[in-house]
C-alpha cells in the first residue's frame, strides 16, 4: 500500500500520532537488561541492545503507528549493531508497526543510488517502509529515493526546518525570495504533489519540522499542503504536544498529516521500575498527543 496512505490510515484508528524513537543509548539502557562490559565492540553489548529494543517493540503492538530506529546507535557496534537493526526491523513488521529509518542520508549519483536500493527497495537487506533524508546537496541527491517512493510505495521525510540549537545558522539565512528552508520546501512542492496517495491525499514525500516554532511550521505547511511532518522536540526536548501537531490540518476525525516523534522520555523514564515507568511515560504521550488533534 503507498507510505502516507497505510501511515495515515493508522493513525486515524489509534487516535494519535505518537511515534516512538529507537535510540539505544549504551548508557542509558536499564540495568535489567545490561550485561558484559557494555562496551560497543563487546559482543554481549549487541545482544542487550537487541534484547531491550525487542521488549520495546513488543510494548507498542497495537498502541502506536510507527518507530523510528536511529541508525548511528546501532552503527556503534558496528556490523553486529547493523545485524540487530535488520532483525528488529523483522520484529517490527510481524508487530504491525511501520518503520521509519532516521539515517539523514545526503550524497549524490552512485552513492544516493546505493543509499536508495539498500533502503527502499523490496528484498533489500535492511529494506525499510520510509528514510529520512537531507537536501543540502540538491534534488539530484533526493532523486533516487522519490523514484522508489514512486515506484515501491515507499517513503521519505526530507529536512527541512529542525529542531536543534543550530538550525537557524544555516536553516534560517535569508535568500531574496525568503529564508534558506522555505526555499527547501518550495524545491520539494511538485514532488511532493506527485506523490499522493490515492485514498487519503497525503503525500509519501514527507518533511522534517521541529516541534520548538509553530510560526515555522505553517509557513511549510503553506508551501507543501500535502507532506506528512515528522515532528521531532517533543519530549525530553521540551516541545508541547499542541506545539508539535501545529503543522497538522483538519482531517476526518480531528488534526491530521504527520507524526511526532518521542524517544528518551518514553525508552529511559525516570523510575525505579523500568516497566511501569514505560508504561506510564508512553500512556502520557499517546494521551497528550490523542487530546491535542481531536
Amino acid at each position: 500500500m503507498h507510505f502516507a496512505d497505510e501511515l495515515i490510515k493508522r493513525v486515524r484508528e489509534l487516535g494519535h500520532p505518537l511515534c516512538v524513537g529507537l535510540d539505544p543509548h549504551l548508557d542509558r539502557i536499564p540495568e535489567a537488561f545490561r550485561k558484559g562490559s557494555m562496551r560497543p565492540g563487546d559482543p554481549e553489548t549487541s545482544e542487550v541492545v537487541q534484547a531491550f529494543c525487542a521488549e520495546v517493540i513488543d510494548r507498542l503492538e497495537d498502541r502506536v503507528a510507527v518507530v523510528k530506529p536511529q541508525i548511528a546507535l546501532f552503527e556503534q557496534l558496528g556490523w553486529r549493531g547493523l545485524q540487530v537493526l535488520e532483525v528488529l526491523v523483522d520484529r517490527c513488521r510481524a508487530c504491525n508497526l511501520s518503520v521509519v529509518l532516521d539515517a539523514k542520508r545526503g550524497d549524490i549519483g552512485s552513492t544516493a543510488e546505493g543509499y536508495a536500493r539498500a533502503y527502499l527497495e523490496p528484498g533489500a537487506g535492511l529494506a525499510v517502509d520510509a528514510i529520512t533524508v537531507n537536501p543540502y546537496l540538491g534534488r539530484d541527491s533526493l532523486a533516487p529515493f522519490i523514484e522508489r517512493c514512486s515506484e515501491h510505495d515507499r517513503g521519505i521525510f526530507v529536512l527541512v526546518k529542525t529542531s536543534n540549537p543550530g538550525s537557524g545558522d544555516l536553516q534560517d539565512r535569508a535568500l531574496d525570495t525568503g529564508s534558506v528552508y522555505e526555499a527547501v520546501a518550495e524545491m520539494l512542492a511538485g514532488d511532493c504533489r506527485r506523490l499522493v496517495g490515492p485514498d487519503t491525499g497525503w503525500s509519501s514525500l514527507g518533511v522534517v519540522v521541529g516541534a520548538s516554532d509553530t510560526e515555522h511550521a505553517d509557513r511549510v505547511r503553506q508551501r507543501l499542503p500535502e507532506a506528512l511532518f515528522l515532528v521531532p522536540g517533543f519530549g525530553a526536548q521540551g516541545a508541547a504536544a499542541a506545539q508539535a501537531v501545529r503543522g497538522f490540518r483538519a482531517g476526518r476525525g480531528g488534526r491530521e498529516g504527520g507524526i511526532v516523534n518521542s524517544s528518551r522520555a518514553i525508552l529511559y523514564p525516570e523510575s525505579e521500575s523500568w516497566e511501569t515507568g514505560f508504561e506510564a511515560s508512553l500512556g502520557k504521550a499517546i494521551d497528550l498527543l490523542g487530546e491535542a488533534v481531536r
